[in-house]
């Protein structure tokens, strides 16, 4: 079983031909197939494990869904759809969620009327989100009825796949999807999304067919592995290589000729009539901040500036309501924002046709993650995507200036990939305890499916399993207690005592934890979430700011902050944990190199590169 590269170029015929005669015919109205479309859909209809490599706006989504929208129309027209999960879409943000759930519903309603059409009864096919953010109504929903397409996030899928009644609809999951993979292969919540992936097709009647979404991914062959491989032997899995030069346009924009030696204060004035001009010269505009902090702050200032009506700016951070968020992704779908700032929350995926701008504050930190940004304005093949680097002081100049040269040479940070974390390890193992007896040979096995634990020593898995169950008496001091038991002599494990679920829902994941605050409006109105350390530095009266306006501190109740609304005051700006986002190391690499290229120029007195100047 061997990673492979797609070589063959599908024709419209050929794809058509292939799919639901309903759908084809939806299909039919757009123009051409883009090339991931090309390479893609027929490889996922015929069941194989695929990584679509292409970018932004070129289609990767609809590649990932057609022949699966196909798939459940056809089971629908034959009375074979079951009140069952066949697909889950994963990805680590819940706004690319509820665009993915928009985008979806386009396609299925147009088939659905063609169906009316011609006289052909075809059941409805649902589609749910489920995130952290899904209210338990809609959960209890899901029980009855759930979706045939599930969107969900790697925490919130951990989470289901303990949960003794919903679980018992996934065993007919037939595809997963991983969107942006590159942003989760990159991080330990990666290496958790592979086991609970590992353990749902345990819990399936069949192996399922995964799929992997990208603009951004290198190496192409260590991300494939990561997707596919099974106890350090590779599934299956066809690369769709469709990347290609996107019109794409990244320039530094320094707000000051000096940024040296001006004072803070002159630069970020500066920097704001910047950015004021330019949302000016533009459609819609979104920029980014690297902090919700920074989000904060940047509205804040716009506003005052008084350039954009009021209407027209908003903040988008994951501290925001769902429905303060939710509303925001609307309003700029539909093309009636001036402009967004933001942190993280729309750097990925979401698919916003009016922006053709984005302004990034500071340094992205990373040159994907600066393309990734970038790439949400001209959303479309043939549209430029048009990004301006701010930079406001001298190291953001330097990290500015090399992602532009790296980007415009084609590179990209390599994804590293965790592997045999021990703390997400423990987590699994009480979830799988939760969910039954196991043998610890067969956890083992299934464990080592993962392709961040191929090569977990099996003593450590062991050890592992004596410290949930409290074999350490050195440990009792620190309040290490069992919560798993374990009999090394049967070779066998499960749960001790029935909290255990609880405790395992609520500590789940690798996001760093927050003791998050909810802020109320005298009117019962949920506005966002702050930190309790921010609300214990809150005395009644004190004002500050939260998605762009500003509130009055009233009282708070447990973990309740009351607040009402206090226009043309200076606020204080929240603060949040686990805010900075790190330099990525082959940035980090490439900007050393550059650094040293100018030390040796400076040591020569070689003065005629562009740019510098002897002082």
């Amino acid at each position: 079983m061997t990673i492979t590269v797609a070589e063959r170029s599908y024709s419209r015929g050929e794809v058509s031909s292939i799919l639901h005669p309903l759908v084809a015919e939806w299909f039919s109205n757009f123009s051409d197939l883009t090339p991931p479309q090309r390479y893609a859909i027929v490889n996922i209809h015929e069941g194989r494990n695929t990584l679509i490599a292409s970018p932004t706006g070129s289609g990767k989504t609809l590649s990932a869904f057609l022949s699966i929208i196909s798939e459940l129309v056809r089971l629908g027209e034959e009375n074979s759809l079951n009140d069952a999960v066949y697909c889950i879409y994963i990805s680590p943000l819940r706004s690319l969620n509820n665009d993915i759930y928009k985008n979806l519903l386009v396609p299925l309603e147009a088939v659905k009327r063609l169906a009316e059409q011609r006289n052909i009864t075809l059941p409805e096919i649902r589609v749910g989100v489920r995130t952290g953010d899904t209210p338990q109504s809609e959960r209890t929903k899901m029980l009855r009825k759930p979706p045939h397409i599930l969107i969900t996030t790697p925490e919130s899928m951990a989470i289901m796949l303990c949960a003794p009644k919903f679980r018992e609809h996934l065993k007919s999951v037939r595809w997963v999807i991983i969107d942006e993979i590159h942003e989760i292969c990159n991080s330990k919540r990666g290496v958790h999304l592979t086991l609970s992936i590992e353990r749902l097709e345990e819990l399936c009647t069949r192996p399922f067919a995964r799929v992997g979404l990208s603009a951004t991914i290198h190496p192409l062959e260590e991300v494939a592995r990561f997707l596919g491989q099974k106890n350090g032997e590779e599934r299956s899995c066809v690369i769709a290589d469709t990347r290609f030069v996107k019109p794409t346009s990244v320039t530094v924009s320094c707000p000051v000729s000096d940024i040296i030696h001006p004072s803070r204060s002159l630069t970020t004035s500066a920097m704001y009539k910047q950015i004021r001009d330019l949302i000016g010269k533009h459609n819609t505009t979104i920029v980014f901040t690297n902090t919700r902090s920074g989000t904060e702050r940047v509205v804040y200032h716009l506003s005052k500036f008084k350039a954009i009506d009021a209407d027209e700016l908003a903040a988008h951070h994951s501290s925001l309501s769902r429905e303060t968020r939710k509303e925001v992704e609307d309003r700029l779908k539909e093309g009636r924002m001036k402009a967004v700032v933001t942190s993280t929350s729309l750097e990925l995926g979401i698919d916003i046709g009016s922006v053709d701008l984005v302004v990034q504050i500071g340094s992205p930190k990373s040159i994907s993650r600066c393309l990734q940004r970038v790439g949400r304005s001209g959303h479309a093949l043939d549209k430029l995507s048009k990004g301006v680097l701010v930079p406001v002081e001298q190291d953001d100049l330097v990290e500015d200036a090399v992602i532009a040269q790296e980007a415009l040479k084609g590179n990209l940070d390599r994804v590293y990939i965790p592997r045999n974390c021990l703390d997400v390890l423990a987590q699994h193992i009480v979830g799988m305890a939760v969910e039954k007896k196991w043998n610890v040979d067969e956890a083992y096995q299934l464990i080592r499916r993962s392709y961040c634990y191929r090569d977990l020593p099996y003593d450590s898995f062991k050890r592992v399993l004596k410290y949930l169950s409290g074999g350490y008496q050195s440990l009792e001091s620190f309040r290490v207690y069992g919560k798993i038991w374990y009999d090394e002599e049967e070779g066998m494990f499960g749960r001790r005592g029935f909290l255990l679920r609880m405790i395992y829902a609520t500590n789940i994941g690798t996001i760093p934890d927050e003791v998050a605050v909810r802020v109320y409006t005298t009117k019962n109105r949920w506005v966002g979430m702050i930190e309790e350390e921010f609300l214990e530095r809150l005395s009644r009266g004190d004002i500050f700011i939260l998605g762009g306006k500003t509130y009055e501190f009233l009282h708070a109740k447990g973990f309740r902050a009351f607040v009402r609304p206090a226009e043309s005051q200076k606020p204080t700006v929240p603060s949040w944990f686990s805010e900075m986002l790190p330099l990525s190391f082959d940035l980090g690499e490439a900007i050393g190199r550059f650094r040293g290229d100018v030390f040796d120029m400076l040591e020569r007195g070689d003065f005629r590169a562009e740019g510098i100047t002897k002082r």
